[in-house]
């Protein structure tokens, strides 16, 4: 058993939440290690040649974690910091999230180490074109289905689509969060950010709690966080500080979110926005609201300020966001946490809803994306509450139960063990 650390490893932090689970589950030690360990590991150069002229070699990662249940499932994101550890925890996490929120998938990401921010719309394209050529041999409509992530969009969606196609024919299945235009699906955009809305709206109501009135602070505006803060508003939320990687902006008041929005598509940022006071990304995480969700990259809470947040609840839109140790103080002081592997399901939802559409070559209208993805959210939601307090764990551990036990007897009945 993983032993509980200040500073782990995201792999090793992920493992530590999952070798809890799977001990609680009573799981042998042999199927603790199968599930442990991903299937297949895949590190790929990737060169292109820089507008400058000059060769750039970058590094590229798809790791596949788990199909037990269904084609692997995951991410794509470009980052300097996308290495092998984030990369394969990550995967292991959308083992998890796929059989918490109950759609047939299996777990998987991909990165590419480089900085978006500093490379040309077509060195990005060559990037990614050449990207899916030295990954085409593992992935498929039926075997791994890649999606946006950090620093990711419906573009690189387009591009890696039309890569693929390129090779094996035309297969919109291949890739989700496309442009509606290629065969992606309404609603897709807004999915993770309404999943993290129709998630809260569902504990509230288990609990017998009115969101109306509540305080909101969001850490990243990036398109999770910035359609979290535009939907929350609809249960009569009040968004008073929101943050980007450059600083943030606080307003006690309440901040106009369409209009902060406005300014960061205008400017690039929220720091300097005129209807709130600017912050830094620090002080924002340890304001004193309702609801904070961070909505951007992993391990903001920390064992370093886990005991100065100040927020009645976090919600987690982004991918593991607290660390183990961070996450024991906060359920010592009993702050309650919807854990991404729950709140963030919405992408990987609607990510389902639009693979369907493809395979069946029917498209859905918004209105019915966001129906399922509200009756699929609010089941989770029950399940994972419910677990939670008949086993008298917090909400993380029941997630984690809920995936692990899944996928623990979809391999049992496929013979894996």
């Amino acid at each position: 058993m993983i032993s509980l650390k200040d500073h782990m490893g995201p792999f090793e932090s992920v493992s530590y939440f999952f070798e809890r689970a799977a001990s609680r589950l009573k799981i042998g030690n042999d199927s603790i290690e199968l599930l442990r360990q991903p299937w297949r590991e895949l590190r790929v150069a990737v060169p292109i040649r820089r507008d400058s002229g000059e060769i750039g070699v970058f590094i590229g990662y798809r790791i596949q974690h788990n199909a037990a249940r269904g084609p692997y499932k995951g991410g794509v994101r470009y980052h300097p910091r996308a290495d092998a550890d984030e990369v394969r925890a990550l995967a292991t996490l959308m083992t998890w999230k796929t059989a918490v929120i109950d759609v047939p998938f299996g777990g998987a990401k991909g990165g590419i180490q480089c900085d978006p921010h500093e490379m040309s719309e077509q060195e990005l394209n060559a990037l990614t074109r050449r990207y899916i050529q030295n990954i085409s041999h593992i992935i498929g409509p039926n075997r791994d289905i890649p999606a946006p992530d950090l620093n990711t969009n419906s573009q690189t969606m387009a591009w890696m689509m039309d890569a693929y196609g390129q090779l094996h024919g035309h297969t919109p299945a291949i890739v989700t969060g496309k442009p509606v235009e290629l065969g992606g699906s309404y609603g897709r955009d807004a999915a993770t950010g309404r999943g993290v809305v129709f998630c809260l709206e569902e504990w509230s109501r288990i609990r017998k709690v009115d969101p109306a009135g509540s305080s909101v602070v969001i850490q990243g505006f990036g398109q999770v966080g910035s359609w979290t803060a535009r939907l929350i508003g609809r249960l009569g939320c009040n968004v008073i500080a929101i943050s980007d990687q450059h600083g943030a902006t606080y307003n006690s008041k309440g901040l106009d979110v369409d209009a902060v929005y406005e300014y960061h598509q205008e400017n690039g940022s929220v720091k300097g926005f005129t209807g709130g006071e600017d912050l830094d990304n620090d002080e924002l995480l340890e304001l004193e609201c309702d609801y904070l969700v961070p909505a951007a990259v992993e391990e903001v809470i920390t064992v370093e300020n886990a005991d100065k947040i100040r927020a009645k609840a976090i919600l987690e839109a982004a991918n593991h966001p607290t660390t183990p140790a961070a996450d024991s103080i906060l359920n010592d002081r009993g702050v309650p946490i919807l854990p991404d592997l729950l709140a963030n399901a919405g992408g990987v939802t609607v990510s389902y809803f639009e693979w369907a559409q493809n395979i069946q070559q029917f498209q859905w209208d918004e209105e019915r994306v966001n129906s399922e993805l509200r009756e699929r959210m609010t089941e989770a939601t029950k399940q994972v509450v419910t677990r939670a307090v008949e086993e008298k764990v917090s909400l993380r551990e029941s997630a984690f139960m809920i995936g692990v036990e899944r996928v623990e007897r979809a391999g049992t009945l496929r013979g894996f063990v």
